[in-house]
C-alpha cells in the first residue's frame, strides 16, 4: 500500500495530534515517481526530539486500522465486549486516503493495478469507504465487508514492532492478540473448525516472537535472502531446537459450563427430568442438586472430545486439551500433526502431559517443513502465532472484558506472566552456528543489538510477499553506528518492492544515519509547540540524501555541537580562564593537548590564533 493523506477530525484530537491535523504523505508528482520506480522500497523516516510526537502518527494509524479490523472480524467472530455496534473508539472522526495494490484475482486484463481507497468517519457515524478503481464505489463499512471487499480495501497485514515500551502503540495490537485467542476458544467450546492461522490482520510482534521469527527464516529462506543475517550478525546454519507443547490445562466447574451447547430451554428440560428421576429414588434435595450437577457435567464432557475428568484424591478434576483443534482430527487444522511429521524425535511426557518435539536440522528437516507448511515461512510463523497465543489462557474473562475497552497505557501490566512450565508453547535449545564461533550457540547468547537486528529484518523477510503496512518504533536503538548506517539498505534487501507486493513502512528514529539514507520527501520532521503541546510535521528544508551526520544533527535535532556535553563544558572552561586567555598560544596548545580532534577544537584554536597579538609568541 501507499499512504496518501491522514486527517484527524475528532473534536478531542488524537494524543498530541490536534483536531484538524492533516498530513499529505505524497504529492502527486512524488507518487507518480514512485509508481514508475516500482522496484525501489523506501520507508518514511519519522524524526525529531524526544517527546516531539513522532510516535503519535504511528499510533493514529494503528488505532484506525484497529477500528476497521474490529468491524471486519465482527462478521465472523468477536468477543462479547466488542460486539456493541455503538461502541466508539478513538479517534472518533478521521479521514484516511491510501493506494492499495489490487490482488490479481480481483482485476481484469485492463484494470489498473492500484486502487485509491478513502476511509472516513464522522463522530457518531459508522465508517465509510470510497473505492476509486475504474469508477467510484462508496459504501458503509458493513456493506463493504459483507460484500467480501476486505481483501481489496485493506492491507493484508498491519504489523508493529517497538524496541521500547510503547504501550500506546501496542495497545490496539495487544487487544487483537486476545481477540485471536478468544476466536480459538470459541471454536473449541462450540466444536467448530479452526483454520490454524490468525483471523485478525493486526500483529504486534514483540520480543516474545523473536525465536519464532528466526526459526522460520532459517528453515525456509535461501542463501541470498538470508544475506542480511549473514553479513552483519554472522548467522550461519540452524542446528537444532525443541518445541514443548503442554496439552491439557485444569479448568473449574464454572469454566466447564461454557462448553454446554444446549440452549436455555433444553437446559431447563434436562434439569427437570434429572430432578424427577432423582426424587423417585428418594434422594434429599441437596443430593438431588449434586446429582443434577454431576450428570450435566458428565454429559458436557461426553459431548466434547477436548474435555476429560480425573479423580484425584477422591475429588473430581476437570481438564481441557487446549490443543484439540490443532492435533489432527476432522475438525483440526493439522498444525501439531504437521510439526510432529517434521520432528526428528517426538514423545509425550505423561507426568506433565506435554508433547516434546526435537529437531536436528538438516536438508531433510527443511524439506519436511516445506512440504507440511505449503513451502511458506509465513505459514509456519502463523502456526507458531496461534500456539504462542494460547499462552493467554490464564487471563480471566473479567480481565479480558476490561482490556477490550481499556484506554490505559499500562494494560499489559495487568496480564499475568506464566512460568515456563505453565505455558502451552515454548522453544528450548535453539542452537545455530555463527561465524568466528567454534561451537553452536544459543539465541539467548546474542547481544541486544543482534537480537534486534534479527528480529526487525526477520519480520520483514516473513512478510515480504504481502501487501502490508509496517509501523516500527525505534527499531535500531541497540545498533552500533555501522548497523545504523546500513539499516535502510538492509531493509531494501529484505523488501525489494517488486512484483505483486508493495509494502509501506513508517519508522520513528533518532538516528541521523537513517535520514542520510532517505530523500527529503520520505523524511518527516516532528516538532511540538511547547505552549499548546500540538504536533506539526514538515519535510527537511535541505537535501537529506547523503547529507553529513553533523548537518542532520544540527538541522533536524537542533544539536549544534559535534562533541559531548561534558567535553563542551571542558572546552568552555578552558576558554573562559582569564589567566590562560592572556597567553593565546599557550591556551591553544593546552586545548590541543586536552581535547580530541573535533570541529569545536579546530574553531577554538583558530579563533585564539587570530586574536590581536597572537602572532607573537610570549617571551
Amino acid at each position: 500500500m501507499k499512504l496518501l493523506r491522514l486527517k484527524i477530525t475528532d473534536p478531542e484530537g488524537f494524543r498530541s495530534l490536534p483536531c484538524g491535523f492533516e498530513h499529505y504523505f505524497r504529492t502527486e508528482w512524488s507518487l507518480q515517481d514512485e509508481l514508475a520506480q516500482a522496484d525501489h522500497f523506501a520507508p518514511f523516516v519519522c524524526a525529531g526530539p524526544n517527546g516531539s510526537g513522532k510516535s503519535n502518527l504511528l499510533e493514529a494509524l494503528a488505532a484506525i486500522f484497529y477500528q476497521l479490523e474490529v468491524l471486519r472480524v465482527r462478521r465472523s467472530f468477536l468477543p462479547e465486549a466488542l460486539q456493541d455496534e455503538a461502541l466508539d473508539f478513538s479517534p472518533v472522526a478521521f479521514e484516511l486516503d491510501y493506494l492499495i495494490r489490487v490482488p490479481a484475482e480481483y482485476r481484469g486484463p485492463e484494470s489498473p493495478p492500484w486502487a485509491k481507497v478513502g476511509v472516513w468517519k464522522k463522530a457518531g457515524e459508522s465508517v465509510r469507504f470510497l473505492w476509486d478503481n475504474q469508477g467510484d464505489f462508496s459504501t458503509d463499512v458493513y456493506e463493504a465487508f459483507k460484500g467480501g471487499h476486505a481483501d481489496i480495501l485493506l492491507p493484508q497485514y498491519v504489523l508493529s514492532y517497538s524496541s521500547g515500551e510503547n504501550e500506546i502503540l501496542s495497545l490496539p495490537f495487544f487487544k487483537m492478540r486476545f481477540v485471536q485467542f478468544d476466536e480459538y476458544w470459541n471454536a473449541l467450546t462450540c466444536q467448530l473448525s479452526y483454520p490454524g492461522h490468525p483471523e485478525t490482520r493486526l500483529a504486534y510482534l514483540d520480543s516474545g516472537f523473536s525465536q519464532a521469527i528466526l526459526l522460520c527464516n532459517l528453515l525456509f529462506q535461501d542463501e541470498s535472502t538470508l544475506q542480511p543475517f549473514r553479513e552483519d550478525v554472522g548467522i550461519e546454519a540452524l542446528r537444532e531446537f525443541r518445541i514443548i507443547l503442554r496439552r491439557r490445562i485444569p479448568i473449574d466447574a464454572i469454566q466447564l459450563e461454557a462448553f454446554d451447547l444446549a440452549d436455555e430451554d433444553q437446559k431447563r428440560e434436562r434439569r427437570n427430568r434429572i430432578q424427577a428421576e432423582a426424587r423417585t429414588r428418594g434422594l434429599s434435595e441437596s443430593e438431588i442438586s449434586q446429582s443434577v450437577d454431576d450428570w450435566v457435567r458428565s454429559e458436557i464432557i461426553k459431548g466434547n472430545p477436548a474435555l476429560s475428568e480425573t479423580d484425584e484424591l477422591g475429588s473430581t478434576r476437570y481438564r481441557l486439551n487446549l490443543l484439540q483443534l490443532l492435533e489432527g482430527d476432522e475438525k483440526s487444522s493439522l498444525v501439531v500433526s504437521a510439526l510432529k511429521r517434521c520432528a526428528t524425535l517426538n514423545y509425550v511426557d505423561d507426568v506433565t502431559d506435554t508433547l516434546v518435539l526435537d529437531y536436528w536440522v538438516n536438508e531433510a528437516t527443511r524439506q519436511a517443513f516445506r512440504e507440511n507448511f505449503d513451502g511458506s515461512a509465513l505459514a509456519l510463523f502463523q502456526a507458531f502465532q496461534v500456539l504462542l497465543t494460547l499462552n493467554l489462557y490464564a487471563v480471566s474473562d473479567v480481565l479480558k472484558a476490561d482490556l477490550y475497552t481499556s484506554t490505559s497505557h499500562y494494560v499489559s501490566e495487568t496480564v499475568p506472566t506464566l512460568a515456563s512450565d505453565q505455558r502451552i508453547m515454548r522453544f528450548k535449545f535453539m542452537r545455530f552456528t555463527k561465524q568466528g564461533v567454534a561451537e553452536p550457540m544459543m539465541l539467548k547468547e546474542l547481544s541486544d543489538g543482534e537480537h534486534q537486528l534479527l528480529h526487525s529484518l526477520g519480520l520483514c523477510l516473513l512478510f515480504r510477499e504481502t501487501n502490508s503496512l509496517f509501523l516500527l518504533d525505534e527499531p535500531e536503538t541497540h545498533f552500533n553506528p555501522d548497523w545504523r548506517a546500513n539499516f535502510i539498505s538492509r531493509l531494501r534487501q529484505c523488501l525489494p518492492g517488486h512484483g505483486e507486493c508493495a509494502q509501506e513502512m513508517l519508522i520513528t528514529t533518532h538516528a541521523p544515519f537513517l535520514i542520510s539514507d532517505s530523500k527529503p520527501d520520505k523524511v518527516l520532521v516532528f516538532a511540538k509547540d511547547k505552549a499548546s503541546g500540538k504536533v506539526s510535521v514538515s519535510h527537511p528544508p535541505y537535501n537529506t540524501l547523503g547529507a553529513s551526520i553533523n548537518k542532520i544533527t544540527h538541522e533536524t535535532f537542533g544539536k549544534r555541537e559535534t562533541i559531548g556535553g561534558g567535553a563542551q563544558q571542558v572546552l568552555e572552561q578552558l576558554l573562559a580562564d582569564p589567566i590562560s586567555k592572556a597567553d593565546p598560544h599557550g591556551l591553544a596548545r593546552k586545548i590541543m593537548d586536552t581535547m580530541g580532534d573535533s570541529v569545536e577544537r579546530t574553531l577554538a584554536v583558530h579563533a585564539l590564533l587570530q586574536t590581536p597579538g597572537a602572532d607573537k609568541e610570549p617571551g
